[in-house]
């Protein structure tokens, strides 16, 4: 038998509202109990029809950490569609003469996210669901290259990223954020998330250094190690830190002895480097070289000419359903950014943050009658603390996504709630498990959950609770939040029906 979480069984416990409150006076009920009376609450429950049920603070904007990335999937599911697809060419700068290419190969990237090494769906055993090697498709390119003739490149292998503006880093991330995964560069290239996988294995007794190890191992950078091995129980503080030329990671801090090998993901400083250091691994293995030098630019007139010819060998992405996957199961922040950029590039003026923003913001406001004075966003996955959403806002996003032709491959994403992803731990042993679908936020004192919640009558409500400014921590405030979701899913009195919401300005 399935427990229930032992936290979220505390939380429940800490108020026993009666059977007949309305669900109004059973929220406000969890929400006024001590300690979380001290905390600021933005709570929207909804109908399908967008009646509202329950409201605290519902039309004020609040930080909604990775509930953000609801925005990005929303738009994109409706605007690019499930089958959406981009390429990512090989284009020469001179003639293929006697089997060498006498010129530069680029390799031109138009914002595929999927090189990568990862599951696109929750059936992981479903055929095409995963993919476990992130350089298979430029061996595919490799070998197109290798069919038509090409033994050797004569001059260098460029990385080119300018389907993208140039900018790859936030302004509103924080400084040192930017060293890891979850904040990686985002240009029109890219690879393994343009991200470094590495591993550090510690030893059975103290004094020396631990094995660190870099993966993709692609010549991309050395490590500096110098981390040490704790006495055993020892407090971890093992840290990595990338040079300012990205050429190596220094590993510093103690990992106590015994300990289990662990993987930390680092950041690259040059994305498109990064993807032209795979393509020429990938040459490698097909037996074409590289005589010159591996290069890069953001430079969108650099090879303006060769992109204007046939391209010499070309893949194709993953659909879009396979974008949105990884950002609302697993939170996944550089596919939402790739993302956002990409409806830049598709409906603006620019593959760039500023344009794809604006691309959402016309959106909600003309598609999804959203009010204009209710968000305000700058990112596509929530990092950036000045993001802002009122409950009421996502609560409206998330209606119309139920209603558009797009909302299985959206829903499909959503983590659901005793399943694989961000909610494979929660609502565990209650009657809601497998009855929620929703998306987890939690940045610095905040943590969030906005989604919809099937009742044991069968109707379907939508919530969007956003915790700010608390000082709980993760650990208690989820459960807490958690303990909102499940007051939602019994019967709803006739009385619990309000009158529809005005429309927004």
């Amino acid at each position: 038998m399935t427990k229930t979480f032992p936290l979220l069984a505390a939380a429940l416990a800490l108020v026993t509202p009666l059977p007949a409150q309305s669900l109004a006076q059973r929220v406000e009920a969890r929400l006024d109990a001590p300690p979380l009376d001290r905390h600021i609450w933005g709570v929207a429950i909804t109908d399908l029809d967008g009646r509202l049920l329950f409201g605290r603070n519902a039309d004020r904007m609040m930080v909604p950490a990775s509930n953000t990335k609801l925005v990005v999937a929303a738009v994109a599911s409706a605007l690019l569609g499930p089958e959406f697809r981009v390429q990512t060419s090989l284009y020469g700068t001179g003639p293929v003469v006697d089997g060498v290419l006498r010129g530069d190969l680029v390799l031109y990237g138009r914002g595929d996210p999927t090189f990568s090494n990862r599951c696109f769906q929750s059936d992981t055993a479903a055929t095409g669901a995963c993919d476990r090697d992130p350089i298979a498709r430029y061996r595919e390119l490799a070998r197109q290259l290798r069919v038509r003739g090409v033994r050797s490149v004569a001059g260098d292998l460029v990385g080119d990223g300018s389907y993208f503006t140039d900018a790859v880093i936030h302004p509103g991330w924080e400084f040192y954020d930017l060293y890891w995964w979850y904040a990686a560069p985002v240009s029109a290239l890219g690879f393994n998330d343009n991200s470094v996988d590495i591993t550090i294995t510690s030893r059975d007794s103290a004094g020396g250094a631990p094995v660190v190890t870099l993966s993709p191992d692609i010549g991309l950078a050395t490590i500096d190690n110098r981390a040490e091995i704790g006495p055993r129980g020892s407090r971890r503080t093992f840290d990595v830190l990338r040079s300012h030329d990205g050429m190596s990671y220094v590993a510093t801090g103690i990992v106590p002895a015994g300990a289990s090998p662990q993987v930390e993901s680092a950041a690259v400083l040059d994305p498109n480097r990064f993807a032209a250091l795979a393509m020429r691994q990938a040459l490698l293995s097909e037996g074409i070289t590289v005589r010159g030098g591996v290069t890069s630019t953001s430079d969108s007139l650099a090879f303006h000419h060769a992109r204007h010819g046939m391209p010499l060998a070309e893949v194709t992405s993953r659909p879009l359903r396979d974008w949105i996957y990884p950002i609302l199961n697993t939170s996944q922040n550089w596919f939402a950014e790739m993302t956002l950029k990409q409806l830049g590039r598709q409906f603006g003026a620019t593959g760039s943050w500023q344009e794809g923003i604006r691309v959402e913001r016309r959106f909600l406001i003309d598609s999804m009658q959203i009010d204009s004075t209710q968000f305000a966003v700058t990112d596509g996955s929530g990092l950036a603390a000045n993001n802002l959403v009122s409950p009421l806002a996502f609560t409206r996003l998330l209606a119309f996504m139920r209603r558009h032709p797009n909302y299985q491959m959206f829903a499909a994403a959503l983590p659901l709630s005793g399943a694989a992803g961000s909610l494979r731990r929660r609502f565990t042993g209650t009657p809601l498990e497998g009855r929620v679908r929703a998306k987890t936020g939690s940045i610095s004192r905040v943590n969030t959950l906005s989604g919809y919640v099937e009742r044991t009558d069968g109707r379907v409500l939508v919530f969007s609770i956003q915790a700010n400014h608390h000082t709980l921590g993760s650990s208690r405030m989820i459960p807490a939040i958690d303990s909102v979701v499940v007051e939602l899913g019994g019967r709803l009195p006739t009385a619990d029906r309000s009158p529809p919401l005005r429309s927004p300005r």
